[in-house]
C-alpha cells in the first residue's frame, strides 16, 4: 500500500477526504473540488461504509477526470505515511475553509 500512495502523490496537492457513507455528500463534495484551480488529487479513505460512497466518489472523479485513489480505512492511510491514526486536509479557498469550520464548531457544541 506504501508503494501506492508513493505513486500517487505526483500532483501539487493531495486531498484526503475521510468517508463513511457519504453517498449523499460527494456530488457536492467533488463539485467544490472541481472549482478550484490546479493540479491535486483524491484520496479517499472509505472507512466501512454500507452505501455506495466509494462507487459515487470513482464514477464522478473518473467523470472530472481528477486522480483518485481509495483506502479501507485511517489506519492502513497512516501506515502508508508512516504516521498512526491521523487525518488531514488543506484547503485553498477561503469560504470553503469558513464552511468546514463551521460545521466542524456546530458539531462541537
Amino acid at each position: 500500500m506504501k508503494g501506492e500512495l508513493i505513486n500517487m502523490c505526483k500532483h501539487q496537492l493531495t486531498i484526503i477526504i475521510p468517508a463513511f457513507n457519504a453517498e449523499k455528500f460527494i456530488e457536492r463534495c467533488l463539485d467544490s473540488l472541481v472549482e478550484q484551480e490546479g493540479d491535486y488529487e483524491v484520496i479517499v479513505v472509505n472507512d466501512g461504509s454500507s452505501d455506495n460512497t466509494k462507487k459515487m466518489f470513482s464514477d464522478m472523479c473518473t467523470f472530472y477526470k481528477v486522480p483518485i485513489a481509495f483506502y479501507s480505512d485511517k489506519v492502513s492511510l497512516g501506515h502508508a505515511i508512516g504516521k498512526e491514526f491521523r487525518a488531514s486536509l488543506a484547503v485553498l479557498d477561503e469560504g470553503f475553509g469558513k464552511q468546514i469550520q463551521k460545521h466542524l464548531e456546530i458539531g462541537m457544541e
